[in-house]
């Protein structure tokens, strides 16, 4: 059975969560105060909820960091995440 898609966002703040105890150093090139979206490269419908929900709670003064990464495997010691911090035009 799929799991639903606050079961599949949980597991990967889970994961991404242990991965950042692992190696705080990359909160220091991270903005603070940010707003994290997870796209998974391999679930076009959670990409597309999480992408969603940054539309529908605009916060123009607080950063977007976007994490791309892989539920299958959802090991991110074998294939560490994708982060992009956009920058202002």
């Amino acid at each position: 059975m799929k799991k639903s898609v606050a079961e599949r966002n949980l597991d990967l703040v889970m994961t991404l969560t242990r991965f950042i105890l692992d190696r705080p150093r990359v909160l220091d090139r991270l903005p603070p105060d940010f707003r994290l979206v997870l796209l998974p490269d391999d679930d076009p419908e959670l990409s597309r909820y999480n992408f969603d929900l940054l539309a529908q709670q605009p916060e123009p003064e607080q950063p977007v960091v976007f994490v791309r990464l892989k539920l299958h495997p959802l090991n991110l010691q074998i294939q560490p995440p994708q982060v992009y911090v956009p920058v202002p035009v």
